[in-house]
């Protein structure tokens, strides 16, 4: 019999949502038709998904915030699909690489939150009509991703998934503007299908990219490439990538009442680190200094001029730090510690928040 007993029923609640990682199915299975008690829980868990029709009305709830400061509110727990989505392994498919790894654990974990909206013949029901974010449903969403995807995917060689592509727009100096035109290009050309085209071909796309000789080779991810206006070695675009879909499954979460547990702690803390980097960038060197911190890790940060003593002290929550440079916080309700100057502190909560696209 399989030896890897716990392991295996660690990856049964991902085996009953379809979540699996690459690779993962290989020892499940098997183990399964050997295991008379893994089996019978895997089989409960199976049911209790095909019944799963979200948290009930008096589930315990946890304050948020979304676009902007709008209260919004999550449960605390999510039944099967939190547990699923919680069971994903950092481990990815063989061969990628660890900066590609994120990228690769968000898009499975979309994927299992979308099978919750497919009916019978896996296109449309009403939950994908879910207002999700801006002016968009959840069909919407997905197609926003598949834009979202394109730049990386055009510039690591790939076909545009949808007709259109605008090659080189994202180096020019009005490239916000152009990536919303495709964006609602993209929108428009999807609500014309049905939800699972849309998100056939968004899985598509995020396969090829993962498939591409950049997201298994960190020597040819270190090359930096101008994307969305954004000069980074491809490593981080692919961090970027991960963080815009982990974003996207959480909004889609919310929307429809069901919990989105963060990223696995591994692939979190690239997320905090790039956003970091990218913060301090944004401040630049004039910038009232402020000794940044979030909690869970070992580093600091001084934000802004080393020239002159630190103003301010600010401490965040890893998820409370993304979900604010997401723009899914806004400066004065994210949680946070803060001491010395407010202003100081303030600045850097505002450039946070304003970096976001999403």
């Amino acid at each position: 019999m399989t030896t890897d007993h716990e392991g295996v029923r660690e990856l049964l609640a991902a085996w009953a949502f379809g979540a699996l990682q690459p690779g993962d199915d290989l020892s499940v299975r098997p183990h399964l038709a050997e295991c008379d008690n893994c089996a019978a829980e895997a089989a409960r868990l199976r049911e209790t998904v095909r019944a799963l029709d979200g948290p009930p009305s008096d589930a315990p709830w946890a304050g948020g915030s979304l676009n902007g400061g709008a209260a919004v509110q999550v449960p605390e727990t999510g039944g099967v699909l939190a547990l699923a989505l919680r069971s994903r392994r950092p481990a990815s498919a063989p061969g990628i690489a660890p900066h590609a790894a994120p990228y690769a654990a968000a898009v499975s974990g979309l994927q299992a939150l979308l099978r919750e909206l497919d009916g019978e013949d896996g296109n449309r029901n009403s939950a994908w009509g879910t207002p999700v974010v801006h002016d968009w449903d959840v069909h919407d969403t997905v197609a926003h991703l598949l834009a979202a995807d394109e730049p990386l995917a055009l510039r690591l060689g790939l076909d545009p998934s949808v007709p259109g592509a605008a090659s080189g727009a994202e180096e020019d100096a009005d490239w916000a503007d152009a990536w919303a035109v495709r964006t609602a290009e993209v929108i428009a050309h999807e609500q014309r299908r049905e939800p699972g085209e849309t998100v056939a071909a968004w899985a598509a796309q995020s396969a090829a990219l993962l498939a591409t000789p950049e997201a298994r080779d960190p020597e040819l991810a270190s090359i930096a490439t101008t994307l969305m206006g954004a000069r980074l070695p491809v490593a981080d675009h692919f961090t970027v990538r991960a963080f815009e879909v982990w974003i996207h499954t959480d909004d889609i979460g919310r929307a429809l009442g069901l919990a989105v547990p963060p990223p696995p702690e591994p692939h979190l803390w690239r997320l905090v680190h790039l956003a970091v980097r990218i913060l301090g960038t944004a401040l630049g060197p004039d910038a009232p200094p402020v000794l940044f911190a979030v909690t869970g890790g070992a580093e600091e940060w001084v934000l802004g001029s080393e020239d002159e003593p630190v103003r301010a002290e600010l401490v965040l929550d890893p998820v409370d730090f993304c979900l604010l440079v997401g723009g899914r916080y806004a400066p004065d309700e994210v949680p946070r510690g803060e001491t010395g100057d407010r202003e100081a502190a303030r600045n850097v909560l505002e450039r946070a928040a304003a970096l976001s696209w999403l």
